[in-house]
């Protein structure tokens, strides 16, 4: 996660959702998690939150998955990306959260530019109570369009980010700008 500024590590409680031989939660089981988590005031009430960078703390997640509790400060967003390999979800805990993402499944690998067609744009406000799951590939970018209000999300993926993906957009035109590894983000 490229964030402007960090919390110390945190761990929520977390119940198994999937059995050992299984191979790791499910996008209903994610969603299903950070609906609980987002529903947790007093581990929502405890996020420093900082009025110009988002702020995180990792939690434990269900069946071996990542997952993190947000701050968004108003203003700030993710830019357009994708979670590779990961399934995921995300739940507004508080304030309101939009996201775009494309309706179009992209090539995985050896693109650096792609055309897109007019039909590709969807987009969803996510007020607390709300969130979605999604799936492998899925190019999206969260923001808080806010001016003068925080918003905290939970988010979940399975299994643990292998790599995120970065893009720029111009009009019609996506471009992959940068690759990041979890390496990255410490």
């Amino acid at each position: 996660m490229s964030v402007s500024s960090s919390v110390s590590s945190s761990s929520a409680p977390s119940p198994a959702v999937s059995s050992p031989s299984s191979p790791g939660p499910t996008q209903a089981e994610l969603l299903e998690f950070v609906r609980r988590v987002a529903a947790d005031a007093e581990l929502i009430a405890s996020l420093p939150l900082d009025p110009e960078g988002r702020t995180w703390v990792r939690l434990e997640g269900p069946g071996g998955s990542e997952a993190w509790l947000i701050g968004w400060p108003p203003g700030t967003g993710t830019g357009w990306h994708d979670h590779a390999d990961s399934v995921g979800a995300f739940f507004t805990a508080s304030g309101e959260l939009t996201e775009n993402s494309l309706a179009a499944r992209l090539p995985t690998d050896g693109w650096k530019t792609l055309e897109l067609t007019d039909d590709v744009d969807r987009s969803r406000r996510l007020p607390a109570g709300r969130g979605r799951a999604f799936g492998r590939h899925h190019v999206h970018e969260v923001f808080n369009e806010s001016t003068g209000g925080h918003a905290v999300s939970v988010h979940a993926y399975y299994p643990p980010l292998p790599r995120i993906r970065r893009y720029s957009r111009t009009g019609r035109t996506l471009r992959l700008e940068q690759v990041e590894r979890p390496e990255d983000w410490s």
